[in-house]
């Protein structure tokens, strides 16, 4: 199975186009010379399971099609099956989400027939991953991330986004109504922050994200000087800040400059600890997963995805 791919297939991603764009995107992928088995997706961690069949079959080459949860499921079914070292797996993404904020850090192109090329073409890159730890009634859990772990006002607006999305809600102004409903709902909290064993921040806090990757919600540069195999996590520590720092500065949140708003500080780190309160909710990689306190540490050069050229001439 080493020189075919097998594609796992999000129907619901993207309202529906995971399905409904199937069809052709499955003639590209004969077209591009592309030989492979798919499955759709039928629940929640379903891809997740399709890796760790596929790879106890032979498979070592998987396509997403689906938006940041699917490549998610996908990335934590890589990191945790034992059939071989994960970096033997080459992993591609034919986005079809919502937000689709992993492939805009490499420059991945959004149009099916270009990202069905540079499938084709084969340049890897060996990027970082994280390992979200959390610990509720007693029990530890851990998750694998690709992008960004949020929590705080991040998790908040992301669980509005998606009980709108369950009522109907669609559109490009969703993730607009869902920010300004999070931004008067989401509480401050208390919080201690440490980054490899140092206390960096014991006060009020609005949110944070801590990542591999420079973009969350659906194109904002959160994390605007992350660079993906650099060992490191890049942190964004927002203090409670009112509605006119962000309104009247909304450019800087997606151009890169959003270290020059007020209230907002960066960092680095290879381990960075949370506690918080009370308690608030925590997002990886869009899911929303339990509550604080968590740990998130940089598992380094632990995925081996499939990036356009022009990315690795940059």
């Amino acid at each position: 199975m080493n020189n075919r791919w097998f594609v796992i297939v999000n129907p619901v991603s993207g309202g529906g186009k995971g399905l409904a764009d199937f069809p052709k995107i499955s003639r590209l992928l004969r077209k591009g010379g592309i030989e492979y088995e798919f499955a759709f997706t039928k629940h929640q961690q379903h891809a997740t399971k399709i890796v760790l069949g596929v790879t106890r079959k032979g498979f070592r080459k998987i396509i997403v099609v689906g938006g940041d949860g699917t490549l998610n499921e996908v990335v934590n079914g890589i990191l945790t099956q034992t059939e071989c070292d994960p970096k033997e797996i080459l992993l591609g993404v034919i986005s079809v989400g919502t937000g689709n904020d992993w492939v805009r850090s490499f420059a991945f192109p959004r149009s099916y027939k270009a990202a069905v090329r540079a499938i084709s073409e084969g340049h890897s890159y060996l990027q970082d991953a994280g390992k979200v730890t959390i610990e509720e009634d007693g029990k530890v859990q851990s998750r694998y991330m690709a992008n960004v772990t949020g929590l705080g006002f991040d998790a908040y607006v992301l669980g509005i986004f998606d009980r709108l999305k369950r009522k109907g809600w669609k559109g490009k102004w969703l993730y607009i109504v869902s920010l300004l409903r999070g931004y008067f709902s989401a509480p401050s909290t208390e919080a201690t922050i440490e980054i490899d064993g140092k206390v960096v921040y014991k006060r009020k806090l609005f949110s944070l994200a801590a990542g591999i990757c420079r973009y969350n919600g659906g194109g904002i540069q959160q994390l605007p000087r992350a660079v993906a195999n650099d060992g490191l996590l890049d942190v964004t520590i927002i203090r409670p800040v009112h509605w006119w720092h962000v309104v009247f500065r909304a450019a800087r949140l997606f151009n890169g400059k959003i270290y020059s708003i007020g209230h907002i500080e960066y960092a680095q780190g290879k381990c960075v600890k949370v506690t918080t309160s009370p308690a608030v909710p925590i997002e990886v990689d869009g899911e929303l997963h339990h509550n604080t306190p968590v740990t998130i540490e940089v598992v380094p050069e632990a995925l081996r995805v499939i990036v356009p050229e022009e990315f690795l001439s940059v």
